[in-house]
């Protein structure tokens, strides 16, 4: 009984290391990443916004890069623009509204190499508590098939959503529908 009771949990232990995911677990090191958004205005000119508080974790597999998880959370209550009044109306309900939703998420789940440095990340972008199909395109500092353990990794990532979809419809006389996004992350390998 004692042998049986050993084999099921040597058997169980195997079954859930071949289950579990491999690669490198990377953090984001929120001193040295941020995002920014810009969007039409006027017609004329644009309009800025940062996102400088920055975090998640990104699992990374050299051999299978594809099988990437990437998942990135932006506060949305340390957003910054050019003026107060365009600060006050993006964390405003019209748009961002972050005494609701003061997070804005992005996961990634697959990415396709196009080189050994470029590709996009398909997965889902959360604003305003909706969730849609984003691609982000990639590109880092070096390959990351050839990123040697311990070793940190940078990335750009850029993306243009349509701010409707989320449901941030207002002021679309003198604000742009779409909003071009973009990532800067440095990632630390965790233990």
């Amino acid at each position: 009984m004692k042998t049986a009771r050993i084999m099921l949990a040597l058997v169980v232990a195997f079954l859930l290391g071949a289950a579990a995911p491999t690669g490198q677990i990377y953090a984001v090191d929120a001193t040295a990443s941020s995002l920014s958004a810009k969007v039409p205005f006027l017609g004329i000119g644009r309009k800025s916004a940062g996102f400088p508080e920055v975090s998640g974790t990104i699992r990374l597999d050299r051999q299978r890069p594809q099988d990437i998880a990437l998942d990135v959370k932006i506060d949305a209550r340390a957003l910054t623009a050019g003026d107060n009044l365009t600060l006050s109306r993006l964390k405003g309900e019209k748009f961002f509204w972050v005494e609701k939703y003061p997070q804005v998420r992005f996961v990634g789940r697959e990415m396709k190499l196009t080189s050994p440095t470029e590709g996009s990340v398909d997965g889902e972008l959360t604003a305003r508590g909706v969730t849609r199909p984003v691609t982000l395109d990639v590109t880092f500092d070096r390959p990351p098939a050839q990123a040697l353990p311990g070793e940190a990794i940078s990335l750009t990532g850029k993306t243009r959503i349509n701010r409707y979809d989320f449901g941030m419809k207002s002021y679309r006389l003198i604000v742009g529908k779409y909003v071009e996004i973009e990532l800067k992350a440095r990632m630390v390998p965790q233990a």
